[in-house]
């Protein structure tokens, strides 16, 4: 008897993934996958072009499914393609120009022709109206409610579609900026208005006015396109609630999610995090490398203790590559990772000294890589391995999209053979090898700017394309085992279906430990934790829930902020003084040694609401057997050595707990292939996970 169904729906540049999971008792399910290539001038048509597919196979209907979960990169796509709304940005008289100045810094000091991201919001939009408060919140100069309301012919006449709204230290009094949006919606109805005090309510004015110009500017295209997906999906006849995978690896509400789109930004990376961090838990593997290489970008995340690292900054359209400060900064709760343009679809050519770059422009799904048949003609990543001989072109994405060799000849060759004076295969292994080294090099960026090293790691690779290139990433950053996990091609739709309801509620406060505001930081926690719990209650059932509280503070006189956990309750005086006690070690872990002397400020609190996350089962021990017979044979170019030899190609549904395949061979399933390339063992363990180890390991 099926007690409930699970969908999840994760929008990519180039595919969009759809798992379904039908649980029939506590601890056993059933699972079903789509992929299906996006449809980026509608994407609620793929996504639910997918639903249809994946109901199907599973012999079930819409009004059958306990719960939707959605992920897009759309608001991303919308920031990088400056794609959103025409936004204006009204703040305080004197600070038109914050979103400009930014912080003054330069991410590349020497470069004297440096560019940087152009504000979302420009000039002429940026609307000054006088008011001032202090920075306890006082009011020094009330509101000019007239000037306010002359604004309103210009924002008219300028067909302005957005609003956000930022006035100096609103973090500590929302009274303007909330006056401010009631004149605005009397006098504009219907344009959607972002405020500070809401979006981003901390110190620091460029990152709260960017995220919320951001957050403005995304607004109505998100609410658009949720509301056409979700009506398409009532059509179908759902009545399931639908929620919405959040950049900090939680869930929330359609509501919420239209209201705050900005923590949408990094959604579809965040469930492939959530999804590495299950399966280390299954495994009892404390420490790994996530790595999602999909149709358009590579992602990778650093999992330490079963936990993604966290972070509550993050750069959007960055005009440097992996250069920090050259993008859009945003102040949300995020999963940390590195994200690069290293996909499928990613293009290939000769730059203007001969030599060969792959991305981060990419063919996307339309039109595609050039064997797609699709009108593309420049090569793309999957071109290079279709001509490497790692794909089967009758049964690419489970046969659903045959593939044309001789147009990835033809693309390869004009835009990279000729160039180099190359055949075609070692063209494509050429392109091959750069897009490796590029996703090994964004790994080693990564794992530098964490102070954190790949020694005793293993990495799970999942996506369309990590089993693919997992063994020469993992061989370039000596990491000698990987798991590619089952649903690999739609992982993070999987992890979607394995996310808590939560949600995180930022807020600052200052006070020094020398004279700590115990009564206001227990009034500012327990509002906070009633905010979250009241979002988190929308969508829980009544779900057991998790709540965790963190301060970020500093020595007086620092520039950066350290985070410390606080007890989940009302602080009491000796709190205070182990809290200290507590910021003096962490910082010590940093830095080794404490500063004697110094008082500690504390700048803002963090309280995130969660439901419990449901436990795993460990994996199963198995006895190792031979593997099942080949299917097939093909000629595989080695992109290590140049060699091609004939590989081995393994049903992955014909591999059985403990059967055991050697490299040089391919393990081939409807959504993604895994190399197994030479030195390489793969086994497939209790789980239905294969892993593979280096013999030399």
């Amino acid at each position: 008897m099926v007690s409930d169904v699970r969908l999840a729906a994760d929008i990519g540049g180039t595919f969009t993934d759809v798992a379904l999971e039908a649980r029939t008792g506590e601890e056993h399910h059933q699972r079903w996958t789509a992929k299906v290539l996006t449809t980026p001038r509608a994407p609620e048509q793929g996504v639910l072009e997918g639903v249809r597919v994946v109901l199907e196979k599973a012999g079930l209907a819409a009004g059958d499914l306990s719960l939707v979960i959605h992920g897009t990169t759309l608001a991303t796509n919308a920031l990088i393609e400056r794609k959103g709304a025409r936004t204006a940005l009204i703040t305080t008289e004197g600070f038109r120009d914050v979103l400009a100045l930014g912080n003054e810094s330069r991410y590349d000091q020497y470069d004297l022709n440096i560019s940087l991201p152009e504000p979302l919001v420009p000039r002429r939009w940026r609307l000054p109206v006088p008011e001032r408060l202090d920075n306890t919140g006082k009011v020094l100069r009330p509101l000019d409610e007239a000037a306010l309301r002359a604004l309103v012919p210009v924002l008219r006449k300028e067909s302005i579609e957005a609003i956000a709204v930022g006035f100096l230290h609103a973090f500590v009094n929302p009274a303007h900026e909330r006056r401010a949006a009631a004149i605005l919606a009397e006098e504009l109805p219907g344009i959607p208005v972002s405020l500070s005090s809401e979006v981003s309510p901390e110190m620091r004015e460029w990152e709260r006015f960017s995220t919320t110009a951001a957050n403005a500017y995304v607004q109505p295209l998100m609410a658009s396109y949720l509301g056409r997906l979700e009506d398409g999906l009532r059509a179908m006849g759902m009545t399931a609630p639908l929620f919405l995978m959040l950049s900090g690896g939680g869930l929330t509400t359609i509501a919420t999610a239209a209201r705050f789109p900005i923590r949408l930004v990094e959604s579809g990376p965040a469930g492939g995090a959530i999804f590495s961090a299950h399966v280390a838990r299954q495994r009892g593997l404390s420490h790994v490398l996530s790595f999602d290489m999909g149709g358009t970008t590579a992602k990778v995340c650093l999992i330490d203790n079963f936990a993604p690292q966290a972070s509550r900054t993050f750069e959007v359209a960055r005009v440097g590559r992996f250069r920090k400060g050259s993008g859009l900064p945003l102040r949300i709760p995020v999963i940390e990772m590195v994200e690069i343009g290293a996909g499928g679809g990613s293009l290939a050519h000769l730059d203007s000294l001969g030599r060969i770059q792959v991305g981060p422009e990419s063919a996307g799904a339309d039109p595609g890589p050039a064997c797609y048949g699709r009108g593309g003609t420049s090569p793309a990543v999957t071109d290079a391995n279709l001509l490497l001989g790692r794909y089967d072109p009758e049964s690419f994405a489970g046969g659903s999209l045959r593939l044309d060799v001789k147009a990835s000849e033809a693309a390869v060759t004009t835009n990279v053979g000729q160039g180099l004076g190359l055949e075609p295969g070692m063209a494509a292994l050429g392109i091959v090898e750069v897009v490796d080294e590029n996703m090994a090099n964004a790994a080693r960026v990564h794992a530098i700017e964490s102070a954190k090293s790949y020694e005793g790691r293993a990495i799970i690779a999942f996506g369309g394309g990590g089993p693919v290139h997992g063994c020469r990433v993992a061989e370039k950053i000596g990491v000698d085992r990987i798991l590619v996990p089952s649903g690999a091609g739609v992982g993070s739709a999987i992890g979607f279906l394995r996310a808590p309801v939560a949600y995180e509620v930022v807020r600052s406060l200052y006070t020094r430990f020398a004279s700590f505001d115990l009564v206001g930081v227990n009034a500012l926690l327990a509002d906070m934790a009633a905010e979250a719990s009241s979002v988190v209650a929308q969508g829980s059932f009544g779900a057991e829930t998790t709540e965790a509280r963190i301060a970020y503070m500093r020595y007086v006189g620092q520039g950066h902020e350290i985070a410390v956990p606080l007890p989940t309750r009302e602080l009491t005086s000796e709190d205070v003084a182990s809290i200290r006690a507590a910021y003096d070690a962490e910082y010590a872990r940093f830095y080794d040694r404490p500063v004697p002397g110094s008082d500690v400020e504390v700048l803002s609190f963090a309280v995130t609401v969660a439901t419990v996350i449901e436990k795993v089962l460990p994996a199963a021990e198995v006895t190792d057997a031979p593997g099942p017979a080949p299917i097939r044979t093909q000629r595989v170019r080695d992109t290590a050595s140049g060699q091609v030899a004939d590989w081995a190609i393994y049903d992955r549904t014909a591999m059985a707990p403990g059967a055991v395949v050697t490299g040089p061979c391919i393990v081939a399933e409807a959504e993604t292939s895994t190399l197994v390339g030479p030195g390489w063992t793969c086994r497939m363990d209790g789980l239905g996970y294969l892993e593979l180890v280096k013999e030399a390991a």
